[in-house]
């Protein structure tokens, strides 16, 4: 099969994901991705079961570098930020293996990235490329680069991000939404939290309000801790959505929280600011022969730990659903299929992600962790 010449707009994990998942397929893809080379940027990822498996069901070593490079918490553990309380546990490691397939793994971006990369031709990635209009037309999609750039392709995924311009391209500007929620991240040795009781367990403490919470998983085969917080903020007034933080601030926020969330908090040495933003469920994800997927299409906040997962599944589908598509006219069917079998699911995520009551107390996590994007039925 000769393929269909496919290109993908954004080389992040969705990106990447998308590309090696219909390289597989048999088509034809090249990637093009704005950043200039692939540092170690962004926050660190929290993959559930069910994204673990969707990657593990590519091949190659994808599987074998995650469980080398990341941590695979050994519970998912809920406690009241005051007075300690557990309200909800959930095995996971080899719980979660026998019981899903796959465990859960939390990882630096940077090395899921580079997993990812290994298993695709670097010299069919074109960095530096920040597109700056598309067109259909009957013989295809042109992407047009800022730098003049042109290329033309059967089929065009957008993987760009929340600010997507293929987003924009398809269905017009809409400026995401600030939540009113801002969060804190930082990194520390393992080492410097080890009296901390299961520093080795996925932990959330559940704040006063919605809002506020602190999340505590390992990272670097447990050698450090990630530390993630948010807090309910008014507004949010600087230019990048992500800034230096201040460590007195985060220890002031919470102040009144548990002693042993307050020992996370005085272990850090720098902390990072952020705002969320989010945008409502996307009634439609494709036009002709141009498709979106992850935060291009359905951005949400992070109470979850799905909006990387959301973008792994749908790059699986993806895939699937192009699979033994060889010519350009029924590619519009199949984008539709995809969109069909993956809109409810990730709407569902995206919304209760808002709603941050995931697990508060007991409950089956098996509607989220038991999914198998490689298995779902196409729509």
């Amino acid at each position: 099969m000769a393929g269909l010449n496919i290109g993908v707009v954004g080389g992040g994990v969705g990106g990447m994901t998308a590309a090696i998942a219909l390289a597989r397929a048999g088509h034809r893809v090249t990637v093009y991705e704005q950043a200039k080379s692939w540092g170690r940027v962004g926050a660190d990822i929290n993959l559930t079961p069910n994204v673990v498996k969707a990657l593990d069901g590519l091949g190659g070593r994808i599987g074998e570098h995650l469980r080398r490079d990341g941590a695979q918490p050994t519970f998912r553990i809920s406690r009241d930020w005051d007075t300690g309380l557990e309200t909800s546990r959930l095995g996971m490691g080899n719980v979660a293996e026998q019981h899903y397939g796959a465990p859960q793994v939390t990882i630096h971006r940077a090395d899921l990235l580079a997993a990812l990369s290994a298993e695709f031709p670097t010299a069919q990635v074109r960095l530096g490329q920040r597109l700056a209009s598309l067109s259909l037309h009957e013989a295809g999609v042109t992407l047009v680069m800022e730098d003049g750039h042109s290329a033309q392709h059967e089929v065009v995924v957008g993987a760009d991000g929340i600010h997507s311009p293929v987003r924009a391209a398809l269905f017009g500007q809409e400026s995401p939404r600030f939540t009113g929620v801002v969060s804190f991240r930082s990194v520390v040795p393992t080492e410097r939290v080890k009296d901390v009781p299961e520093i080795e367990a996925f932990t959330k403490w559940w704040g006063p309000n919605p809002h506020s919470q602190i999340v505590t998983f390992p990272l670097n085969q447990g050698r450090e801790t990630f530390v993630f917080a948010t807090i309910g903020q008014e507004a949010w007034t600087q230019e990048s959505w992500t800034t230096e933080g201040d460590v007195e601030e985060l220890r002031r926020t919470y102040a009144d929280y548990h002693p042993d969330a307050r020992r996370l908090l005085d272990a850090c040495d720098s902390v990072l600011k952020s705002a969320l933003y989010e945008r409502e469920p996307l009634p439609q994800w494709s036009q002709g022969c141009v498709t979106l997927l992850g935060d291009a299409c359905h951005p949400m906040l992070p109470f979850m730990a799905q909006g990387a997962g959301m973008a792994i599944e749908d790059a699986v589908v993806l895939g699937r659903a192009l699979a033994g598509v060889e010519q350009r006219a029924q590619v519009p069917a199949a984008l539709q299929r995809y969109e069909d079998a993956r809109r409810e699911r990730t709407a569902r995520i995206q919304l209760g992600s808002r709603g941050n009551q995931w697990m508060k107390g007991p409950g089956n996590a098996d509607w989220v962790y038991g999914y198998d994007a490689w298995t779902v039925p196409l729509g």
